[in-house]
């Protein structure tokens, strides 16, 4: 089943989009959504979508600049844009991009549909392959001090995510990614949110509010930092900030 990604900083419409939508009978599924383009962006490759609704208007990065960074790294995959917004001006510039749709909101179910049976028919065409370089050239390229190095230099990038490496790296993002594991012990996205974690902690320690944290370490959505770090942490960053503080005392 093609797996289908929602993006839309409006948990309404998402649930909307979940119900309104027979997705089994076009033989596919949701398999994740966001609530802004940076959560997006760092949980692509974690669900590996074919299709993404995305809105328009969203904060701290934009259903375009999301669209651009997602189909420059996943050439087949098949963007819908969703915006409130009725100006030719939005539609052209999604077109330029190479955006599969452009629906206007109030969502409308049979205009969805059409959306999506012209999706699948792209993707039906579609040959995936899988390139595997020898892996001689692998070693000389990737190597646990190399891969340790990429990471404290791009952590602060809103926009790094697997793909985005392997194409620094010049491999596919599927044999990246398992070779990543081979090398460091965790997945591409454990090890940087790890390494992000711990680089907040010692922003935290200095005093540094929440949302300038966030940003210097590359996750400018509060929200989704804010559940990244209580994950990492098991306590909430104002928490973690007082309990510092208080061991300073």
């Amino acid at each position: 089943m093609y797996r289908v990604m929602l993006v839309d900083d409006e948990e309404k419409l998402r649930n909307l989009l979940k119900k309104i939508i027979d997705w089994s009978y076009f033989g596919m599924q949701i398999a994740g959504e966001a609530g802004s383009g940076i959560e997006a962006i760092n949980t692509i490759d974690e669900i590996r979508p074919d299709i993404i609704f995305v809105d328009i208007r969203m904060p701290f990065m934009n259903g375009i600049e999301f669209s651009k960074l997602a189909m420059k790294r996943y050439p087949q995959m098949k963007i819908i844009i969703l915006t409130a917004h009725d100006d030719f001006s939005y539609a052209k510039e999604c077109i330029g991009i190479g955006v599969s749709d452009y629906l206007l909101k109030p969502i409308i179910r049979s205009d969805i549909s059409k959306a999506l049976e012209k999706a699948k028919e792209s993707l039906d065409h579609c040959e995936r392959q899988e390139k595997y370089p020898p892996e001689d050239v692998t070693r000389n390229i990737l190597s646990a001090a190399k891969l340790h190095h990429y990471i404290e230099e791009n952590y602060r990038d809103a926009s790094l995510n697997l793909t985005s490496a392997a194409n620094d790296f010049g491999f596919n993002a599927s044999y990246f990614s398992r070779k990543f594991t081979e090398l460091i012990g965790k997945s591409f996205i454990e090890y940087l949110t790890d390494y992000r974690m711990d680089k907040s902690c010692a922003l935290a320690k200095q005093g540094k509010l929440m949302y300038v944290t966030a940003n210097e370490v590359g996750i400018p959505d509060p929200n989704y930092f804010g559940k990244c770090f209580k994950k990492h942490r098991k306590m909430p960053y104002s928490e973690y900030m007082r309990s510092v503080r208080n061991e300073g005392n």
